[in-house]
């Protein structure tokens, strides 16, 4: 039996049984492109992708980055590494814009991250966001959910970007963020400018709150039932989505991170977005799995008593949990950043590697 006449996936029908889409966590074009098939509608791109992306590929991107230096003899290795993101980004919205026309901006967007190094500066983050989502009709922008980031987010929100709030990880930081959208959206209504097909997404990245469950427990020596850390980021997305509704905010909640297919099956039938990498889609889609409405079913709430004596998962989960000072020093928003600062850096090594190769 051919491809086209193969019953569909569980990725192609849940989009079409659920309002819960699908966005590819990579920029990869080939990838981009099977993931489509399945039902995506967007796709992100990161330092740490783009880092991966061109790695992958080094029969087209060396020569296009040593092009991008040749045709601009005075720029840094940061300035060369920042115009194949652009570029690689702009290829990709590309892809997607039948679904940005189809979902009238809601969807068909490609995620385009703010450079890391800018974390400190609202005002640079603002502006290059800006500067980004002019590259192409159908981009969203990602800031992080820091204090300055959220100061970021409101201004570029009322500037006309849409916005997609990253390294956030936690029931504090997806609200703080989706109030700043809020409050940006309503600056621009209350000049009469147009909302109609703004797009924003509040990330929270569940896997790496995992991660830093897991590593708490291990660091402190926290005795509990081990089966209840798979489920510390789906607990955190669903109680966010809970207020995400009952305050009626514009944003959607966008899963990211996966680490396992909970973070895929237990939001099922939610008005979210669901970020898996590609691979995880393949997982999913090879799969006999019949996707069912999970998302307003409540974790089992054994698993939260058993993370409830993780002071970090307190953190996480409680909307007051952490004020937005304290944002920048929750133990993931610290790794992620110096994991995307470190990508930055490793483009930087890649393009010097091409430029001028040790001897």
């Amino acid at each position: 039996m051919s491809s086209l006449t193969q019953t569909p996936g569980p990725l192609l029908t849940a989009t079409q049984k659920f309002p819960t889409v699908l966005w590819n966590d990579s920029s990869d074009l080939d990838e981009l492109r099977q993931s489509i098939s399945f039902g995506g509608v967007g796709a992100t791109c990161n330092p740490v992708i783009a880092y991966t992306t061109i790695s992958k590929h080094p029969d087209i991107w060396a020569p296009r980055i040593k092009a991008i230096a040749e045709g601009n003899p005075t720029w840094t290795e940061s300035q060369i590494g920042w115009q194949a993101v652009k570029d690689m980004s702009v290829e990709a919205a590309k892809l997607l814009e039948p679904a940005f026309a189809e979902h009238q901006g809601r969807n068909g967007r490609l995620s385009m991250q703010t450079d890391p190094r800018y974390y400190r500066d609202a005002q640079a983050l603002s502006d290059q966001a800006v500067e980004f989502s002019e590259l192409a009709p159908n981009i969203v922008v990602k800031v992080p959910a820091t204090a300055t980031g959220i100061e970021a987010i409101e201004d570029a929100t009322y500037r006309g970007v849409s916005m997609n709030v990253t390294v956030s990880f936690s029931v504090p930081q997806a609200v703080r963020s989706a109030e700043a959208i809020e409050r940006g959206l309503k600056r621009r209504e209350a000049e009469g400018l147009d909302v109609s097909t703004m797009g924003p997404v509040v990330t929270i990245m569940v896997g790496r709150l995992d991660d830093w469950m897991k590593s708490v427990v291990a660091r402190d020596g926290i005795y509990l039932d081990p089966s209840a850390l798979e489920w510390a980021g789906v607990a955190a997305f669903k109680k966010a989505y809970g207020i995400f509704r009952e305050r009626g905010f514009r944003s959607r909640l966008l899963s990211a991170a996966f680490r396992n297919v909970l973070q895929w099956s237990e939001f099922q039938g939610g008005d979210v977005v669901v970020s898996p990498p590609f691979a995880w889609q393949k997982i999913i889609n090879a799969s006999d799995y019949e996707p069912t409405a999970r998302m307003d079913e409540p974790v089992d709430p054994h698993y939260i008593e058993q993370l409830r004596r993780i002071p970090d998962f307190n953190r996480a989960y409680d909307e007051d949990g952490m004020t937005p000072e304290e944002f920048i020093s929750f133990g993931p928003t610290a790794k992620t950043l110096r994991q995307f600062l470190g990508a930055d850096e490793q483009l930087d090594q890649l393009v010097r590697d091409l430029l001028t190769p040790a001897p």
